[in-house]
């Protein structure tokens, strides 16, 4: 299983901007209110600092994954302790995302099947992408997808140029102030953090010295991406509107009309974000079963896949319903995942790992 530069390019953006694309623009607005491209552009400038410092970080040891390296670094029971909180953050988001695909699809696109047929329905897709192309196959499906995301995006936008009101941008920082925008920044910036993922793929890349340009590249683009997004729903809708709605920027997709000609195109919303979570879905399901099978050294990872898979059918089945997943979204992942795993480990291993290999070169 080879990862070219290319792939992790397309990986990282279609990894991050569906999903921010849809479930952060609401909450930001309600803090950040109309200064909210300002807290969008803060959590880009992070989240590229975030993904240089994770691939940095595992170009220290680039054949070796996460697992390997960080017992490598820290000895076997630290490194354990370390892997396994990446682990208990690959297996708790994957029932939520699936959670959080049921719900979405069922409320816009197919109120008839219950939760459990369309989680199942994935899941399958899951299981076959992983088992048959593991990491080589989502990045494959990310060369397909990310091209299609981009085009879709761009053509929505230009679409809803003629909706903007540019009063609504107005005025600046005078309502937040610097702790709101802050507060807003959060959420995003827990979102690009998951980029950390590149501790564990650049030992799959057969050029790792392509893994910070293609890495920091993609999560750019995807910054980009979502900076124009939460911009044109902002200059549509406003914040007030904005921050009460669960799915702002699929409201202002439905709210497209030209020449009464071209409607009811929120297909193409629903398509970007199915692509996207597909692509999530897949990275974490292989995260978690590759990692977890080189804990417990066990030589064929596949074989985790059919232990792993109804476990996370199941954890989808107890989420209470989407509101679980936004408080999910707050709390777990800003004030747990971003601090320690995104932030905290990463610059750990960093420093460990640059102080042990400057020691080794001195004493030869």
């Amino acid at each position: 299983m080879k990862l070219s530069g290319l792939q992790i390019f397309w990986l990282m953006f279609t990894f991050e901007t569906g999903n921010i694309i849809l479930l952060t623009i609401g909450p930001v607005m309600e803090d950040a209110k109309q200064d909210l491209w300002i807290s969008y552009l803060i959590a880009s400038f992070l989240g590229v600092f975030i993904v240089y410092i994770a691939t940095k970080t595992a170009l220290l040891h680039p054949k070796h994954s996460l697992v390997q390296f960080s017992r490598l670094l820290l000895g076997k029971w630290l490194g354990t302790l370390i892997v396994i909180a990446y682990l208990i953050q690959w297996f708790s988001v994957i029932g939520n995302i699936l959670r959080e695909f049921s719900d979405f699809t069922i409320t816009i696109l197919l109120p008839t099947p219950p939760p459990w047929a369309l989680n199942q329905t994935m899941l399958f897709l899951l299981i076959y992408v992983t088992y048959v192309g593991g990491i080589e196959g989502i990045g494959r499906c990310s060369e397909v997808f990310g091209p299609i995301i981009i085009i879709s995006v761009i053509m929505l936008v230009v679409l809803s140029i003629k909706d903007f009101d540019t009063q609504n941008i107005m005025p600046i920082f005078i309502d937040s102030g610097i702790p709101s925008i802050w507060k807003g920044t959060l959420i995003p910036l827990a979102f690009f953090g998951e980029s950390v993922t590149m501790l564990m793929l650049v030992s799959f890349m057969n050029e790792p010295q392509k893994a910070i340009k293609s890495a920091v590249w993609g999560i750019a683009i995807s910054a980009f991406t979502v900076c124009i997004v939460s911009l044109c729903v902002l200059l549509v809708l406003g914040p007030e509107i904005s921050a009460k709605l669960r799915h702002p920027t699929f409201d202002v997709v439905s709210y497209i009309s030209v020449m009464d000609f071209v409607q009811n195109i929120e297909i193409i919303a629903v398509l970007v974000w199915i692509l996207s979570v597909f692509i999530k879905l897949s990275l974490y399901f292989f995260l978690a079963c590759y990692g977890a099978a080189q804990l417990f050294n066990i030589k064929n990872w596949r074989k985790l896949i059919w232990i792993a898979a109804p476990l996370f059918f199941i954890l989808a089945q107890l989420y209470p319903n989407s509101s679980y997943t936004f408080g999910y979204m707050k709390t777990f992942w800003v004030y747990y995942a971003l601090p320690i795993n995104m932030v905290g480990i990463p610059l750990l291993l960093l420093a460990i790992g640059s102080f042990r290999k400057k020691y080794a070169h001195a004493k030869h």
